[in-house]
């Protein structure tokens, strides 16, 4: 052997290239054998030099056109140079020559896929895989598979991954494929009675666990996916993505404190990421610690400067624990995002109202209500905000116009009589609430939320009382 195999083989190459360039200058003592050829078209084609590698292929054919190995190099040669049925053409010659080579048909397949002709390209290979066993048998499922999914027929792909399991249970490539798949489809069940059948044949196989717990998962059977998901990691201790989705699992089931230890097992094997850190916050958020479940919201972001929601989830710690200063910081960060984001903007009106900040507050309800004009929350809190600043007019105004553009919501009829009530226009207000009561008598509760002191006037109590007699409140 040379100490210098590569040197050799370059000598080689520089070689047979001298030899095919006097070949084509018609020098008669030169002579090619027909993996020389081989040789020559492959080095062309390294070299992305793909006339030169379709040349060298024309003249090997004609000094050698009975091979079918050089043909399946021109063809291949020709789908690169789109010429896809040329291409078929030469493979059709090839498949008379020797139709046992698999190269074959998944070259007529790429030749069907570039002229848009999927169904085609199915029919071969769904031929082909009759006259093939083992490793080139499961190589032409995964293609068929892959023509599957180029025309979208998703049920097809499952089906083929299906198949390459039943044959070779402990197919890496199918197992992870068919995980995204069985969710895809919603063939959960069948892919819990396949996993099955793998783990009595192979109990420890990771992915046969990890896929029977993420299709348990499919069909909100959490706490069998969390069982099957232990006995993943049981099997591979570091295997970070079933810590992940059990911690999905646990938090389904709201049993935060799992969750949150199994995703910290996340960030200790795997690179930090935000939705790992938001999750974690998510979960102390629910145990209602505040600090914890801020702190990791910050981390996430810092992991992902432009996601607003994630400065949003941080107010919203600050506003549970009263810290309405360090709330709106937050808001503003992400409003300067997504400026009329009717969720930001409401929270940021509350923060402003509870800071008699009455005018902001104003300002960004007005903002909730004209994007999401059917929002009663946003109604609600710029009513409150209006009657809270005296601004009864403005808050009769827009009473109507909540009532108008919620289809007509009850709770409005009361914030018009609470508004009459404050401008000195008792009967009117009388005859709204009576309405208001007539309609929807459980929304008196909202009613005297605006103004407990409502409760000192007699008349008032008369007509609540009245309904109380005749209907529960």
């Amino acid at each position: 052997m040379s100490k210098y195999p590569y040197r050799q083989d370059r000598e080689e190459i520089r070689e047979l290239l001298l030899q095919y360039e006097n070949l084509k200058k018609g020098r008669s003592h030169s002579f090619l054998e027909e993996d020389a050829f081989e040789r020559i078209i492959d080095y062309y084609d390294e070299q992305e030099q793909l006339n030169q590698a379709l040349e060298a292929a024309n003249y090997a054919i004609e000094r050698y056109p009975y091979s079918s190995a050089l043909l399946l190099k021109q063809a291949d040669l020709l789908i690169a140079a789109r010429q896809y049925k040329v291409a078929l053409g030469v493979l059709e010659q090839a498949e008379i020559l020797d139709g046992s080579e698999k190269d074959l048909f998944i070259l007529k397949t790429d030749a069907y896929l570039a002229l848009d002709q999927q169904e085609k390209a199915a029919a071969v290979l769904e031929e082909a895989i009759g006259r093939f066993e083992g490793e080139e048998r499961i190589d032409l499922l995964f293609e068929l598979a892959d023509v599957y999914d180029d025309y979208e027929n998703f049920d097809k792909v499952f089906d083929c991954l299906k198949i390459i399991l039943e044959e070779e249970p402990n197919n890496e490539e199918a197992l992870y494929k068919i995980c995204f798949w069985t969710d895809f489809t919603g063939r959960n069940e069948e892919g819990i009675r396949l996993h099955q059948q793998i783990i009595d044949q192979f109990p420890y196989n990771e992915l046969a666990w990890f896929n029977l717990a993420a299709a348990y998962q499919g069909i909100k059977l959490y706490e069998k996916s969390i069982d099957a998901y232990q006995y993943a990691i049981a099997i591979d201790e570091k295997f970070d993505y079933a810590y992940r989705n059990m911690g999905d699992a646990f938090l389904r089931l709201r049993r935060y404190k799992e969750a949150i230890e199994v995703l910290e097992k996340v960030l200790e094997l795997a690179r930090p990421e935000d939705v790992i850190y938001e999750a974690i916050g998510h979960c102390y958020d629910k145990m209602k610690n505040y600090a914890l479940a801020r702190f990791n919201y910050k981390k996430a972001s810092h992991l992902s400067k432009d996601d607003s929601q994630l400065h949003y989830k941080i107010a919203c710690t600050y506003m549970n624990e009263l810290q309405w200063d360090s709330a709106v910081k937050s808001l503003d960060k992400a409003l300067v995002m997504h400026r009329l984001q009717p969720e930001y903007n409401l929270a940021i009106g509350q923060c402003y109202r509870r800071l008699d900040r009455i005018e902001d507050a104003i300002n960004c309800l007005s903002n909730v209500v004209r994007v999401r004009p059917k929002s009663i929350q946003g109604w609600t809190e710029l009513l409150n905000c209006l009657y809270q600043a005296t601004l009864f007019e403005d808050m009769l105004e827009y009473a109507g116009l909540a009532l108008e553009q919620t289809d007509g919501k009850p709770l409005f009829i009361f914030y018009k009589s609470a508004a009459f009530f404050a401008l000195g226009k008792s009967k009117e207000a009388l005859l709204l609430l009576e309405l208001g009561m007539e309609k929807s008598p459980k929304l008196v509760k909202k009613f005297i939320e605006i103004n407990r002191s409502i409760l000192q006037n007699q008349q008032v109590v008369d007509v609540i009382a009245r309904f109380k007699k005749n209907k529960s409140i």
